[in-house]
C-alpha cells in the first residue's frame, strides 16, 4: 500500500492515512488500499480495536481535486462504478466486526468526513473541523447522507448538507456526530486507552453482535425489532463468550478477552 500504513500494537490495529502532501484526500487508490487495509484489520487474529487516523495537520480533505476533474470525463456508468467503490467503504467500515475508531486530529471535510461519520466512535481534538461541503461546488454528499441520517437525525443532516457549513469539534460534539472532544496533547493517549480498555474488558463475538443488532433495528418497526432482538438475545446466549461470562461472573474471577 503506497498511501495507507497499517500496523499493532498492543491488539489495536492502526489504519493511517499518509498522503499528507495532498491534505490526505482521497481518489480511487487510496479508497482502494483502506479496503484492503480494513480487510486486513478484520482478519487479522492479532487485532481487537482498530484506529483510523492520519499523518498530518489534516485528517482528510475530501477527494482529490485531480481527481474529481478527472471524474468529468466518466461515462455514467464509469462515475456509478466510481461511486459504489466508496459507498461500498463506507459499508465496509459500518458493518465491519470490530469497532473502530476514528482519531480526527484536524479539519474532516466532504468525503472525508465520510470517512469518520460511519465509524463507531469519533475522537477529536479541538483543532478538527466537520463539513460536508458538497453543495458549494454544485456536487452532492449522496453516499454519507444514507449513514448521518442514522447518526444524527433528519434535522441536524439537513442542517449540515443542504448549507454545506463547517462545524467546530465542539459543535460537533453538541449535535451527536463526534464521541470525545479531548486536548490535542492528550489525543493519542486518551485514543489508546479507550481501545486499550476495550481490548481488555469486552467480548468481539459481543462487540461484532451489538454491531449487527444496531445496524439492523433501524431498518424495522417496533414489533419486527422485538422479535429480532429477542432472537439475537438467544443467540448470544448459546456463544462460547457468553458461558465464559457468566462463568467468570459467578466465580467472581477477571476474565480477560
Amino acid at each position: 500500500m503506497h498511501y495507507i500504513d497499517y500496523y499493532i500494537e498492543n491488539r489495536i490495529g492502526y489504519i493511517t492515512l499518509n498522503r499528507p502532501e495532498k491534505r490526505n484526500a482521497l481518489n480511487y487508490q487510496v479508497i482502494s488500499e483502506l479496503k484492503e487495509a480494513f480487510d486486513l484489520a478484520e482478519s487479522d487474529d492479532d487485532c481487537k480495536v482498530i484506529v483510523l487516523r492520519a499523518n498530518g495537520d489534516v485528517f482528510c480533505a475530501g477527494a482529490d481535486l485531480g481527481y474529481m476533474q478527472a471524474l468529468q470525463e466518466n461515462t455514467f456508468e464509469e462515475n456509478l462504478n466510481d461511486s459504489t467503490h466508496l459507498a461500498h467503504l463506507f459499508y465496509q467500515i459500518y458493518t465491519l466486526r470490530k469497532m473502530v475508531i476514528a482519531q480526527v486530529q484536524g479539519p474532516a471535510i466532504a468525503g472525508g468526513c465520510g470517512l469518520a461519520t460511519v465509524c463507531d466512535i469519533i475522537f477529536a481534538s479541538p483543532a478538527a473541523t466537520f463539513g460536508y461541503t458538497e453543495v458549494k461546488i454544485g456536487f452532492i454528499p449522496a453516499i454519507v447522507s444514507v449513514f448521518l441520517l442514522r447518526k444524527i437525525g433528519e434535522t441536524h443532516t439537513k442542517q449540515l448538507l443542504l448549507s454545506g457549513d463547517l462545524l467546530s469539534a465542539a459543535e460537533a460534539k453538541e449535535i451527536g456526530l463526534l464521541t470525545y472532544l479531548v486536548p490535542e496533547p492528550e489525543l493519542d493517549d486518551k485514543v489508546y486507552a479507550f481501545a486499550s480498555r476495550i481490548c481488555q474488558q469486552n467480548s468481539l463475538q459481543s462487540i461484532e453482535l451489538t454491531k449487527d443488532l444496531i445496524a439492523h433495528l433501524q431498518d424495522m418497526d417496533l414489533q419486527r425489532g422485538l422479535s429480532y432482538a429477542a432472537e439475537r438475545n438467544a443467540y448470544a446466549r448459546e456463544t462460547l463468550d457468553y458461558r465464559r461470562g457468566i462463568a467468570s461472573f459467578l466465580n467472581k474471577e477477571k476474565i480477560s478477552w
